[in-house]
């Protein structure tokens, strides 16, 4: 059991004994206390080692302005038979979490700068990549290769049978380890911060899909469970976010 896990345990446990005590019951239960741990890192570096690659560095000056890329961001679900290219799959990675000052601050705000978030990709079609489901690590702005194959049939029915996932070349997957966010922010961490941080991640992958010509559309529809079990994700990476990326139709 996570620390999340254990977390949300003890504040259900609490609500339960709350309610006995509203209604008049008496509960002779001893209170849960969270137990000390050691701090989790917010690095996304594996805890094995996998293979990286390196990836193209971003371009900081770029044609499209801000207010234009705005005015001109539409979902996007259908998507041509064509490549990513690095570069492109590297600007947007940047774009969703790189990092933009030597102290490792990053392109979106995050709250205490404790960075809850691991950003993978399931790639299928990205030039000189093979099919597979990677780890963005922002602090080398390279990609880990976490597991081989193509998982975009699999991914696409486990998020409701959605044909943009199973359209796309590469499909960003956000998950979140509560655990970095606990200790500091407790609830509120698990409740607020952490759904706000991807939001906050996601709009800018949207804006600079939109500057680079390309088609995206978030998805909050799938089967969590499902996702970590096809993808095999660490038990303490919830996934909460999808966002199909590729060349529109």
């Amino acid at each position: 059991m996570t620390r999340y896990q254990r977390f949300r345990f003890v504040h259900l446990g609490a609500l339960l004994v709350l309610g006995l005590l509203l209604t008049g019951c008496s509960a002779d239960t001893a209170p849960i206390e969270e137990q000390p741990t050691a701090n989790t890192a917010t690095s996304s570096e594996p805890a094995v080692s996998y293979e990286t690659f390196p990836l193209p560095q971003p371009i900081l000056d770029g044609e499209t302005s801000v207010a234009e890329a705005l005015f001109e961001r539409r979902s996007q679900r259908d998507f041509q038979d064509t490549e990513l290219t690095q570069a492109q799959l590297a600007q947007l990675l940047w774009a969703a979490a790189g990092v933009t000052t030597e102290d490792g601050r990053r392109t979106a705000p995050s709250a205490g700068a404790l960075y809850p978030l691991d950003l993978y990709v399931v790639i299928t079609q990205v030039t000189g990549l093979e099919p597979g489901l990677y780890l963005y690590q922002p602090e080398q702005h390279t990609l880990a290769k976490v597991l081989a194959g193509d998982f975009r049939t699999a991914l696409a029915e486990g998020s409701l049978d959605q044909q943009a996932i199973q359209r796309a070349p590469a499909t960003l997957l956000y998950t979140v380890v509560y655990e970095r966010l606990i200790e500091r922010y407790g609830d509120r961490g698990i409740e607020r911060y952490a759904y706000i941080e991807v939001g906050h991640s996601a709009q800018n992958v949207l804006l600079q899909a939109q500057a680079l010509g390309l088609g995206a559309v978030p998805i909050g529809a799938f089967t969590d469970h499902e996702l970590k079990e096809l993808l095999q994700l660490p038990t303490e990476n919830e996934p909460r976010y999808l966002i199909p990326v590729g060349v529109i139709e």
